[in-house]
């Protein structure tokens, strides 16, 4: 039976945990506190440490630093709902087995759990920076496990995602959390550069090698050399230039164009597309082997449209940013505003988010940023029945704010009588009092509708 113990502060997760796992191959010991957990590590340890981060005395992290430097071996998961990237990499950078946000999937802990015992520790970068990446959407948290995981090896990475999406990012990410972080980090989009000068771009020339080439060029592998190189857009490298490329992969080492000694290099590769690469291979356009060279390992970054609920963080770093870039006080955005920001589709994704943030921040007439105060595209197209639905959400949103202002424990106990009253209020009133006709409208029985009506008479 392997001994499995749980560090949180939270009693429910405590419970929940607990109860969800027990089993005959699994027992369960759980701990209020990381202090309380070290003193019992004094007399004995158990084969996994579970532990949340945010606790009264000892932090997850610190519990972690302790658990590597005095019981290397023993294997720790980190729980947090603080789920931003920064997490992920601190997680992993300190020597965390998995990094599991809040709230989770029992079925998924167990299964993390489960290859924890039969795995050994997973090696992790242990040099690591402030992230710009914003997102605490469950399609972020696997991004940021990939970078957590992935930023201390030399693995060719292929970053895959639709334009605008931050792939850039995710591969500054990777090189910033890297053993190569303080060597050049060179990006270069295959897209902006001329077909016919794209291989001096990357290798370089020699002087005289072609009509204008007056001098010697260093190329792109080069001034990357003991760092990282970022090929955007990969998908649009001509056939050719493909074919040199996969050569360096292969030998780590180039001619520049025009000359004859070889050039060696020590370049880790990321590479990123919004392209499908398998439809490109498919129609003959990309070559089949340097794809698999590429397609290592694959971070897949989703579009805006399916983390929406990171739309509210980014819009106010974006703003914050570009207020202090203008030298100005930041502008905030009206719940209405922030409604319309969110149902917005972003087809140019979080790119076209920041693009609008600076366009608020030029443009909008007042710091509290209204709903017609907004760039016409993004409410464009919005019938009056769903500006009308903004509406109430708003203020049905600032009613629940006061509540919570002054209970913001059981809130559910002042919400429900109220929201019992006015649907009740609204079916009288469309039946003209007549009470039967009032329940099928709420879909009520007889019954439970009068004995509502009367409990609201006490």
């Amino acid at each position: 039976m392997h001994n499995i113990w749980i560090a949180d502060d939270d009693e429910a997760i405590r419970m929940v945990l607990e109860e969800g796992l027990k089993s005959d191959k699994l027992a369960i010991t759980t701990f209020a506190s990381g202090d309380l957990l070290i003193e019992a590590l004094n007399a004995t340890q158990p084969d996994l440490i579970i532990s949340d981060i945010k606790m009264p005395g000892m932090q997850g992290y610190d519990l972690l630093k302790h658990i590597k430097n005095n019981y290397e071996k023993l294997p720790v998961i980190i729980m947090t709902a603080f789920t931003d990237m920064q997490a992920a990499i601190d997680a992993y950078g300190g020597g965390a087995f998995e990094y599991i946000p809040k709230p989770f999937d029992l079925d998924e802990a167990l299964q993390t759990i489960n290859r924890a015992l039969e795995e050994n520790k997973q090696t992790a970068p242990k040099k690591i920076s402030k992230s710009e990446i914003i997102g605490s959407a469950a399609s972020m948290q696997v991004v940021f496990r990939s970078i957590g995981k992935l930023a201390n090896t030399n693995a060719t990475v292929l970053i895959q995602g639709e334009s605008g999406t931050g792939k850039e990012l995710v591969s500054k990410s990777l090189h910033k959390n890297s053993p190569r972080f303080d060597m050049p980090f060179i990006a270069l989009n295959m897209a902006d550069i001329p077909k016919e000068l794209i291989e001096s771009e990357l290798f370089g020339h020699e002087k005289g090698a072609f009509t204008g080439a007056v001098e010697q060029r260093i190329g792109r592998f080069e001034q990357a050399n003991g760092g990282t190189l970022f090929l955007d857009e990969i998908g649009d490298m001509p056939l050719e230039t493909q074919t040199r490329l996969l050569r360096v992969l292969s030998n780590k080492e180039f001619f520049r164009v025009g000359g004859d000694k070889p050039v060696k290099v020590d370049v880790r590769i990321l590479a990123a597309t919004h392209q499908s690469l398998e439809s490109l291979v498919a129609a003959g356009t990309f070559r089949e082997d340097l794809y698999y060279r590429l397609n290592v390992i694959r971070v897949e970054v989703p579009p805006l449209r399916e983390r929406k609920e990171d739309i509210g963080d980014l819009t106010s770093a974006f703003l914050k940013m570009h207020a202090d870039s203008l030298m100005e006080q930041s502008k905030s955005l009206s719940h209405e505003a922030l409604l319309a920001l969110t149902a917005y589709d972003w087809p140019g994704n979080v790119r076209q988010l920041e693009n609008t943030c600076y366009w608020i921040a030029l443009m909008a007439p007042t710091d509290n940023v209204k709903l017609e105060d907004l760039p016409k595209e993004i409410f464009k197209g919005r019938s009056p029945a769903e500006k009308k639905s903004s509406n109430w959400e708003a203020g049905f949103s600032q009613w629940l704010a006061d509540i919570y202002q002054s209970n913001p424990e059981n809130m559910l106990e002042v919400i429900e009588p109220t929201l019992d009253k006015l649907m009740i209020n609204f079916a009288l009133e469309k039946t003209k009092g007549k009470k039967h006709e009032a329940a099928k409208v709420l879909g009520l029985g007889r019954n439970t509708l009068a004995k509502k009506i009367n409990s609201q008479k006490d």
